[in-house]
């Protein structure tokens, strides 16, 4: 009696042993991108390695004054905006962050916003980002308007 007993025990762990082993994994949510067909790097590309194109951007702008926007930390950030229910950008402390994707998942500390702005830059007034409060742009209206009534 004990031995089946023992035996019944034995098969009940195999079997839920094995339901266990062969479940899914868990996998972060990646949100997609917003401001951007595709990314800079194919998508297994970025997973492994975008921490080094981050560094190397950062050594090539800190170190030797060289910026491009390829791999720049801030197209990273405005790209991948994660906006809350009111049509605002997350930051880094909100756990829907797009950095916060993967980093938590991985258990992975993120240091890059101790300096850095973890949400997307505001367009500045007569920035070329607001090509029509710029001077040029007030001018090219301007000429529109003026044009239009010729």
């Amino acid at each position: 009696m004990k031995y089946a007993q023992f035996l019944l025990a034995c098969i009940t762990v195999a079997l839920l042993g094995s339901a266990t082993a062969f479940a899914a994994a868990p996998v972060p949510h990646i949100p997609e991108p917003e401001g951007a067909e595709k990314c800079v790097e194919p998508e297994d590309v970025m997973r492994r390695q975008h921490f080094e194109f981050i560094k190397h951007q950062r050594d090539e702008t800190m170190r030797r004054g060289i910026r491009t926007s390829k791999y720049s930390f801030k197209e990273c950030i405005n790209c991948h905006v994660v906006k809350d229910e009111a049509g605002r950008a997350v930051s880094i402390e909100d756990d829907r962050h797009f950095c916060n994707a993967c980093h938590s998942y991985a258990a992975v500390t993120v240091d890059c916003f101790q300096c850095h702005k973890s949400t997307p830059a505001e367009p500045k007034m007569g920035s070329l980002e607001q090509p029509e409060r710029s001077l040029a742009g007030l001018i090219e209206r301007l000429e529109t308007v003026s044009g239009a009534r010729r």
